[in-house]
Formats: structure tokens, sequence, C-alpha cells
């Protein structure tokens, strides 16, 4: 072949040469850059496949020494026993050792990938490695990496690539809350050194993961709007943030990125990403973050250092070590060590206390289900935990133990230190007298007779005024430091308690340096020896000023609160007894032909609300009958008076002749000029004895009511405003025919009027109380005050006139 053929020349014979084939990035591979170019790229293909042989070796060897541990031969038989083994299966050699080692191994990778193969079929028949293959090469990548980078790589391109991930962090925890991005892939290193350290209570996606037992899974990240490492890239795509523990404590979170809107996941796919995170935590828990803005050492440092720790501390102190079970997970703490501070609840010795199970040795402490999960929580995530008068209860059978605490829990290392100050309660309630005594303004002495010691309190010396670097008052100089008037009051009280020798007390008036005088009781009691002998004095001073004064104030409140009352006694009797005066209960029957006129006047039932009903029945020079009723607002003397005025007023102007609507228009201006700016209600009837006919008119009174046979309803309804409201006013009269046998009834609301009824409902009540048929018109009368349901204690006036 010639050069032009090797070269690719057209066979028609041109004579331009072929341009050389290009290299990587286009470049041409005959120039020495692309040479370069080339190179690279073939060594980077073959240390990709070295990776990945070394992978799947390592898978293999592990399936070799499985075979040497189940059949009891050597290398070289086990090897032997794969490859035939394999043939037989018809398989690769590499899915059959995963195979090997998912039947002998039985743990959580296992069950994941047994789980999630019907969920990469179709990853399978396109030609990738089985999910089995992916999973165990992850794990076999995880734990022989050095460096959680490499970690975080291999997760990402052997197990969560499939997934359809885009990016994976692992994040180390500190034991303040603060993270740090230990490994990444997928982000560029610029992204991933902006997020190489989150400060404590930063709410990113990984913080809010590591909160949650369960981890966080997010379908879109713009939706939550939490921060977290390439969220510009990819600010629509889903989120996964799980925390990564083994062995009851959490080391970190494994977060990962999907660049589109995450679904829910099936379990199978969040058992797997629980698993690869339970990889990432043995890779973290030896972590050690290098040089930068918050170094985590996670070197733990021995038991018996913390154990001088405890011993050092002057507080009581456990130290508390994790108790596992078979598969790593926490079940309790044991006591690995308790300090000389410390004292069992039950009075067990501490070394009986020291090495036993937390909940063995208390085991009603599980009930108290905050402390005890406090504890894990400190111990899976290691920030430390305090509280203040937290109650403390530490139960053993049917001993209790409780107590307002101050509570201090803390990892170190593996170990966790739990330390807590019970509130000394001598010194609580001393705490407390003082502040009572300060309250209370109350001082205390001691003082020896024999000695002449005397020993006072700071509130003594503020009460008398003086420093306490001066000496204290004996009481035998308690006269001089007291106002002379008291000297008698002071002298008992001495001859008492120095002379009888029982205890005594004394109020007097302290005159301190200050010329301040303040009003003191002083109480004192004696202590005796054996012999009766008086040795010390001991009592109290206590600042009663305020209550003197009080006392002061309330002595002439009641004398001004008794001439008050006594003056609106006088008032009230002297409004009661001209009531009584103009209108006596009683009245003489009015000599009509065919007619009967009676009235009714029912006092009120407690005295000092006299009030200002009225009535009146009298024959007029006319022949004419004026019957009236009227209600004065207000009760007093007040109200009486003005009740005087008004019906003595309408007498006057009745007998000029005037209709009973001129009769209220005359008598609103009397009620307006004349009574002090009081109003009143009133209806006024003139009766016609030979036309048996009624003239009436209302000013804001309720409306008379006619019984007529077995019925009885109000009569009509006219205009009339009540008396005192306007200085000129006009009344509308009505008239009606009386007949044989009817009865008129004029009363004031003092007959009907309750408290929990609407004036409609007891206007119905006593309609149907005045339809009845008594003999005579005073039986109807007496019947309707007897049946009145009023209960608002007002004066109640009745008229009523029955045609012969």
């Amino acid at each position: 072949m010639s050069i032009r053929e090797h070269q690719g020349e057209p066979q028609s014979g041109g004579s331009r040469l072929e341009r050389p084939p290009a290299g990587p990035a286009g470049l041409s591979a005959n120039s020495p850059v692309g040479r370069l170019a080339a190179t690279v790229d073939r060594l980077s293909r073959e240390v990709r496949a070295a990776q990945a042989e070394a992978e799947g070796r390592a898978l293999i060897e592990l399936a070799k020494g499985i075979l040497v541990e189940r059949l009891g031969c050597g290398p070289s038989q086990a090897a032997r026993q794969l490859a035939e083994l394999t043939e037989q299966a018809g398989t690769t050699q590499l899915e059959f050792a995963v195979e090997v080692i998912n039947q002998a191994a039985r743990d959580r990778m296992s069950e994941v990938t047994n789980a999630f193969l019907a969920a990469t079929r179709a990853a399978e028949e396109a030609g990738r490695d089985p999910a089995a293959v992916r999973l165990r090469a992850a794990e076999s990548g995880a734990l022989a990496a050095d460096d959680t980078q490499a970690v975080a790589e291999s997760l990402l391109a052997q197990a969560l690539r499939p997934l359809g991930a885009v990016a994976v962090a692992i994040w180390a925890a500190g034991a303040d809350g603060s993270l740090t991005l230990a490994g990444s892939a997928g982000f560029s290193p610029a992204e991933a050194a902006r997020w190489y350290y989150v400060p404590p209570d930063v709410a990113t996606v990984a913080r809010c993961g590591l909160a949650e037992r369960d981890g966080l899974w997010i379908t879109s990240l713009a939706d939550r709007g939490l921060p977290s490492v390439g969220r510009h890239h990819h600010p629509d795509g889903g989120r996964a943030g799980v925390p990564a523990g083994t062995g009851g404590r959490v080391y970190g979170v494994l977060e990962i990125v999907w660049p589109d809107p995450l679904p829910e996941q099936p379990p199978q796919i969040v058992r797997q990403v629980e698993a690869l995170a339970e990889l990432c935590a043995h890779t973290l828990e030896t972590y050690t973050a290098p040089d930068g803005p918050a170094p985590q050492p996670r070197v733990l440092p021995d038991a018996a250092e913390l154990m001088d720790l405890a011993d050092g501390l002057y507080d009581p102190a456990l130290v508390l070590v994790p108790h596992l079970d078979d598969q790593g997970n926490l079940l309790d703490f044991r006591i690995q060590h308790v300090n000389s501070r410390f004292l069992d609840p039950a009075g067990r010795p501490r070394a009986m206390v020291s090495g036993s199970l937390l909940l063995e040795a208390y085991p009603m402490a599980a009930g108290n289900s905050e402390l005890f999960q406090r504890i894990e929580r400190v111990y899976a995530t290691g920030e430390p935990f305090r509280a203040r008068r937290m109650n403390l209860t530490a139960l053993v059978d049917q001993v209790p133990l409780s107590s307002v605490a101050d509570i201090s829990v803390s990892r170190h290392g593996s170990g966790i230190l739990f330390i807590w100050r019970i509130e000394d309660e001598t010194a609580r309630l001393a705490s407390l007298l003082q502040h009572a005594q300060r309250l209370g303004r109350i001082g205390g002495f001691e003082e020896n007779l024999l000695t002449g010691e005397i020993t006072w309190n700071g509130q003594l010396f503020d009460l008398y005024g003086r420093p306490e670097s001066s000496p204290p008052v004996p009481l035998q100089e308690l006269p001089a430091h007291a106002h002379p008037d008291d000297a008698v009051t002071i002298g008992r009280f001495l001859r008492t308690l120095l002379h009888h020798r029982r205890p005594a007390s004394a109020a007097f008036r302290l005159q301190r340096p200050d010329g301040v005088t303040r009003h003191i009781r002083v109480v004192a009691e004696p202590v005796l020896d054996t012999d009766g002998r008086l040795l010390t004095t001991r009592g109290a001073y206590q600042d009663i000023s305020a209550q003197h004064w009080t006392e002061v104030a309330l002595a002439a409140t009641r004398d001004q609160l008794a001439h008050t009352e006594q003056h609106a006694s006088e008032r009230d009797r002297l409004a009661l007894q001209l009531q009584r005066a103009i209108m006596p209960p009683t009245q003489a029957p009015l000599q009509v032909p065919d007619l009967d006129v009676a009235v009714r006047y029912r006092p009120a039932e407690a005295e000092q609300l006299v009030g200002g009903d009225w009535y009146d029945a009298v024959v007029l020079p006319s022949r004419l009958v004026l019957l009236c009723v009227g209600d004065v607002a207000g009760h007093g003397i007040e109200a009486a008076t003005s009740m005087v005025v008004l019906r003595n007023a309408l007498r006057g102007l009745a007998v000029t002749g005037a209709g009973p609507g001129q009769l209220l228009s005359w008598l609103n201006i009397v009620t307006h000029h004349l009574t002090g700016g009081v109003t009143a209600t009133a209806v006024c009837g003139l009766y016609d004895p030979e036309s048996r006919t009624l003239r009436w008119a209302r000013a804001g009174h309720l409306p008379p009511v006619l019984v007529r046979g077995s019925e009885a309803a109000p009569l009509p309804l006219v205009r009339g405003l009540l008396l005192g409201a306007v200085p000129e006013a006009v009344y509308e009269e009505s008239e009606v025919q009386l007949a044989a046998e009817d009865n008129l009834l004029m009363y004031t609301d003092g007959l009907i009027e309750r408290r929990d009824r609407s004036v409609e409902e007891s206007l119905t009540h006593l309609l149907t109380a005045a339809a009845s048929a008594p003999d005579t018109l005073d039986q109807r009368l007496d019947r309707l005050l007897t049946y009145s349901r009023s209960d608002t204690d007002d004066d109640t006036c009745i008229v009523g006139l029955r045609v012969g």
C-alpha cells in the first residue's frame, strides 16, 4: 500500500493531502500538544480501569476468603472452586463473588441490594454493572479509601449516578453544631471551597437533615428555600440529607443532589441511601479536618482522662460509656465511673453503682424520657446539652428522688460526662428567708445577757438608719431611741421580757438619727438555761409604718362613710315621710254616681329607694273626674320633692277646665323649668260620668288598660313625649266610650317591670291577671298587687275605675 493510500488519499488522484486525524480536544495528533493530550487521556483511562479492576479484585479476594473459611481449604483451592462455580453459573467472576459476599454477610448492604435489584433491571439491560456489583464496589472503595474525598467520589460513581444523582457532599458534624465539608463530588473546586465550613445554627439542608432521625428529603430546593452547596447550579433539583451514624452515634451527614425535582422515593431507594450514609460514618469516625476556620479533631481521649476530670469536679458526676448490641446498635449506657460527690438515692455504696448499666441501676429512669433522650442525642451528635432548674428524677423501685438541678451533659470522645448541681435546700431556704425579711421589712436580733454580745442582721441596721459598722442598740437602751410618749409601752415590754421572762411584743415610734420617724413593732422571747436563768433574748423588729398610716386612713374613711351614711339615711327618711304624707296607702272613696274609683300605692321594699311615683283621683268643680298617675325619674329626696311639685301643679291646672293634652303640655313646662331639670312620665284622664266617656293623654307613660268582660287590652297608643325633655311639647288626646261593668286601670311601671324580661312580656302577664273576674274593683287591684312579678324594688301606683 502506498503512502497516499495509507493516509487516506482519494483514489481520484488529487494532489491535496488529507489533514491528520485530530486528537483529544480537537488537537492534531501529530502536534506535540496533541500527542501529550492523547497520552494523558490514555493514562486516565488506564487509571480508571485499574481502579475498577482493583475494586473488583478486592471483592474477588474477599469471596475467596469466605470460601476458605466455609470449605476449610487453602487459597489456591478456593480460587479454583470460585472459577468452577462461576463457569457453572454462567456469569462473571466479579458478579459471582458479590453473590457469595451477600450470602455470607447478610448485612444491611445485602438487604439493600436484594430490594434494589428490581429497580435497576433497566440499567443492567443497558449494559451497566449489576446493582449488587455497584453497591459492593462502592462499599469496598469507601472502606479502602484513605480520605473522605475519595469516599465521596466512589459513592457518586458506583452507587449514586445510577440513581440519577449528579453530586454528593459528605459533611462532618462538629460538637458545637458546625458542619465541615469533608468530601464532595460533582461540585466545582470553587463551589466546594466556598462551602468548606458552615457555622452553628445555620439552617442548611445538611443541618436540617442532621436534626431529623430519618433525614430530610426535599422535592425541590427552591420550594424549601434552604441554602446549600451547589444551589445555584441546580436550584430546582431534589436534595436528600441523611444522618451518617453507626453504633448510636452520628458523625455527619450525607447530602445528595439531583438535577430535577425529586419525586417520593420508594423504600428500597431510601434504604440504599441510608446504607451508603452508614458507610460514610465509618470514614467520619476517624476524620480530622485540616487546618481551617474551625478544625474538628476526632481523636478520642482515654476514658481514664475523663474519669480524672470527673473526680476533680465539685458537683456529682457520672462517666457513661455506650453499651452496644452485636450489630452495633446503642442499647444503654454503662456507668463507667462515679465521683466522690455522688450520693446514691437508694443509699447504695458508689462501688455498687459503678460498672452497672444506667437502666439497670435506675430502672425507672426510662420513664424520664426527656433526660434519657437528651443523653442519647449528645452521644449521637456530640452537641452538649445544658439546662437550668430541670426536674432530675432517679428512681430505684419505690425509692424516689426528685430535685431541681442544673444539668450538663457533654461527650468527650466515646464517653459521656453527666453533671448535675442540685440546689442546696438549706441555702435556698436561707435565701428565701432573706428575701422574706427584705420584703416584709423585718430585722432580726439576738442579745447575750451574760457576755453583752449583740447580733443584728443587715435589715435591722437599715430599719434603725445606722451603718453596719456602728454598734447595735441593746434592748435596755430602746427608750432612748423611741418617741417619749411611747416610754410606758416600752417599759411594759421590757418588764415582761426581762423580769417576768415571758415573750412580749410592743409597737412604738422609732426616732432615727436622720430625723425620720418609723412605726415599729418589736417581738422578742427569752432563752433560759436548765436552772431557769435568763441567758439570751432574741426577736425581730418589723417596720409597720405603711400599715399604721393605712389604718389611720382607713379610720378616717370609716368616719367619713359613717357621716355619709347618716346623712343619706336622714335624706331617705325625710323623702319617705314626704311621700307618705302626700300619698297615703289608702284614700277615701269618691262620691260619684255609677262610678267606683279605687287607688293602691305600694312603697318600695328598700326604704332608701324612695322614688317619685304618684297618683291622683279627684272630682273637679266641673263634675269631671281627674284620674292620673306619674313617675319621676330617680330616687331620694330630689325625686320625692319633684313628685310633690308635679302632683300639686296638675291639680291646680285641672281646675281651668282644660283637656288632658293641654294639661300635660303645661305640666311639661313646669317640669322643665321648675324642678331642677328632672324628667317624668305621666298619664292623665278626664272622665265624664254623664256621657261615660274618658278623654286621656300620655307623656311617655304606658297606656291605660281597659277590661271589658273577660278580655283585657291596652288602649290604643297616642303620641306624647316624656315630661321635661324639651321646653315645649304638644300631646295628642284620645277618647274612649265606656260601658256598664267596664274597668279601667292606670299604673306605674313598678307593677310590671322585671330585670330579666322585656316590657312586652311583662305587659302580657299583666293583661292575663287583669282579665280575671273578681267581685269588686278593690279585689281586682289587690289581685294585681299580689300576683305582680316585678323584681325592681320600685314604688307601685294603681288607679282603677269601674262603671256602674
